[in-house]
């Protein structure tokens, strides 16, 4: 959406008020930003939820210890890989291809 999208919803002048008060990010279009943050869940759930805690206390202790030390560790998220490691890794959302048997002998 743009800012445009405003004026087709509500009256000019309400619209351009909206409009000033609005700062626009624009988001990659596949959710790359997605992937990054289920990385990191997933590490936070591996690190710091793999057992049961009892108390909502305890858990909020946890996870503020855990996000403490992940940022001053400076822990960073590596997302991106080459073309060939994404064929292994990816390799049930790649086409399979099918390639037709020819017999020679009935040529």
């Amino acid at each position: 959406h743009t800012k445009a999208s405003l004026y087709q919803t509500f009256p000019a002048e309400e619209a351009f008020e909206l409009a000033k008060r609005l700062e626009i990010h624009y988001t990659p279009k596949h959710g790359s930003w997605l992937n990054i943050a289920e990385i990191e869940l997933n590490v936070m759930t591996r690190q710091c939820l793999k057992r049961r805690i009892s108390k909502i206390e305890k858990l909020s202790q946890q996870l503020s210890a855990w996000e403490q030390e992940r940022n001053s560790s400076k822990a960073t998220v590596q997302w991106q890989f080459k073309t060939t490691d994404a064929r292994i890794k990816l390799a049930s959302l790649y086409p399979k291809l099918i390639r037709p048997v020819i017999d020679l002998a009935s040529h």
